[in-house]
């Protein structure tokens, strides 16, 4: 027989374990998804430097893919009956995303394109950074580290600028997501 002391601390050592599991299936299923984008975003740098005036055609793919890869990566790595709903939830986040960012920096903002090529990482990062407050510390390192080089090539890359972006926003996403699975 235990008694109430012993039954509370195997009950908060429950807790901990149900929340490390959560936070691990959380990691596993965020790191595809950062992966995916990594790979996406430095493809798409790549490619709008090789062909700068198919651009906004390049960009609209990469969204595309990488929406309707979130999304299907979400679907169907979950495990219970709430999968599916996460999933769309995970589409309307995305295009609440994609309006507000295009209002601010279309709308208000007017950006050529050397602001636009750095505005959506580091408002994406904004949002890394954000669910890292819920799931976990991983979260906000890759949002200040991606962010942090961005600006600094923004400023000082001059017209490398697309290969900059490839190798700091595409490789800190993948190196992130890589990160994320070993936690």
């Amino acid at each position: 027989m235990i008694d109430s002391q012993q039954a509370s601390a195997a009950l908060n050592d429950i807790n901990d374990i149900v929340h490390r599991v959560r936070q691990s299936q959380i990691y596993q299923t965020a790191s595809l998804i950062i992966i995916m984008w990594g790979v996406l975003v430095f493809l798409g740098y790549i490619a709008n430097y090789t062909w700068p005036p198919r651009g906004y055609a390049i960009w609209a793919v990469v969204d595309l893919v990488g929406i309707a890869g979130s999304i299907g990566i979400a679907a169907f790595s979950g495990t219970g009956p709430g999968a599916g709903a996460f999933a769309i939830r995970l589409l309307m986040a995305f295009l609440l995303f994609i309006a507000f960012g295009i209002f601010c920096s279309v709308v208000l903002g007017h950006f050529g394109p050397r602001q636009m090529l750095v505005f959506w990482p580091v408002f994406t990062m904004l949002f890394y950074a954000l669910a890292g407050l819920w799931f976990g510390y991983a979260f906000i390192v890759i949002a200040l580290c991606s962010s942090a080089l961005i600006v600094i090539g923004y400023f000082y890359a001059g017209p490398a600028l697309l290969l900059w972006m490839a190798l700091v926003h595409g490789g800190a996403l993948v190196l992130g997501g890589l990160w994320m699975r070993r936690i």
